[in-house]
């Protein structure tokens, strides 16, 4: 067994460990309410934890399978995330041709980039050619009728749902000195931070949050945002041995990436409002769909990713 490998173990147990503990703490908090009283923020708390606990098992097994479990298990994710996005945009039939480019050469091609570590294609294929491309494609089927919109929303789909969701899976190509091929721990590292963090955001963000950073949009409060940053950075400072960060740089890496997360949910959540939608699909049972479960690793990625590539390799 390497010593990945045993790193991999070792995490998934601590990760079974922390979520053991938020769920002895939502049980006791569940424990001291009046009988026959329900709390919505509790019990919203204690359907993330229960779904944490499925996601760290699928996690787990794809870091367990190396290099193609990661891709397939991100490549599947952007396929179901691209299919929720664009449920909720603006489509003709002018488009049916570039939407299925966008599923079925697109998407194949930024992971097939990604998995033979074609780092200067995969950083531009959807962002320049895909986004001159495709509007082409449906340009030439002659429909003018809410063009711009109808571009805009399939091209934002696929920025979101597969460009910034494939650098999580990228970060097995870098390089780092004296790192050796553990950048696999990468992706757990950044997974964790910023999905403990949110959890831990939305947790204190109720139990102490004030002040509201964006009314009408999200109930987020500067006071949780702050708590779970720290939060993160903590996570980080302790997952540190995985990383080839050192303490304080797992901090600072831990704490961008969860700011930028958070805020990032911010724009999902107002991309959601203006759909008139709570949740992008019902796919995971009281959480939504991909998109609701990884839009804060979705904006973290790419920028994790470069302030990796930029300060490590």
């Amino acid at each position: 067994m390497s010593s990945t490998t045993e790193d991999i173990l070792l995490l998934a147990f601590a990760s079974f460990g922390i979520l053991i503990a938020m769920t002895f703490v939502g049980e006791v908090l569940r424990a001291r309410e009046e009988p026959g009283f329900n709390n919505p923020v509790l019990d919203t708390y204690m359907t993330r934890v229960q779904s944490w606990w499925g996601m760290v098992a699928f996690v787990g097994a794809a870091l367990l399978l190396g290099r193609p479990g990661i891709m397939t298990l991100f490549a599947f994710a952007s396929f179901a995330a691209l299919r929720e996005f664009l449920t909720l945009t603006a489509k003709a039939q002018a488009d049916h041709l570039s939407l299925a480019l966008g599923f079925f050469v697109v998407l194949p091609l930024q992971y097939v980039f990604v998995g033979l570590g074609w780092d200067g294609l995969y950083a531009i294929f959807i962002p320049v050619y895909a986004f001159l491309l495709l509007p082409i494609v449906s340009a030439l089927r002659g429909n003018p009728d809410r063009f711009l919109m109808r571009v805009a929303e399939t091209q934002w789909a696929l920025m979101i749902a597969v460009f910034c969701v494939s650098h999580v899976p990228a970060l097995m190509n870098l390089e780092i000195a004296g790192y050796g091929d553990r950048a696999l721990l990468l992706v757990a590292f950044l997974v964790m931070v910023v999905q403990l963090g949110d959890l831990l955001e939305y947790f204190f963000g109720r139990k102490i949050g004030k002040t509201r950073i964006a009314h009408g949009l999200s109930p987020k409060t500067w006071e949780g945002v702050l708590c779970g940053v720290v939060s993160a950075m903590l996570i980080g400072a302790l997952l540190n041995w995985i990383t080839p960060f050192g303490v304080f740089g797992a901090m600072a890496m831990a704490g961008v990436a969860s700011l930028v997360g958070m805020f990032g949910s911010l724009v999902v959540a107002a991309i959601k409002r203006d759909r008139g939608v709570k949740d992008w699909s019902h796919l995971i049972p009281g959480q939504g769909g991909f998109v609701d479960q990884l839009d804060s690793v979705i904006f973290a990625a790419p920028i994790f990713y470069h302030l990796t590539k930029f300060f490590y390799t």
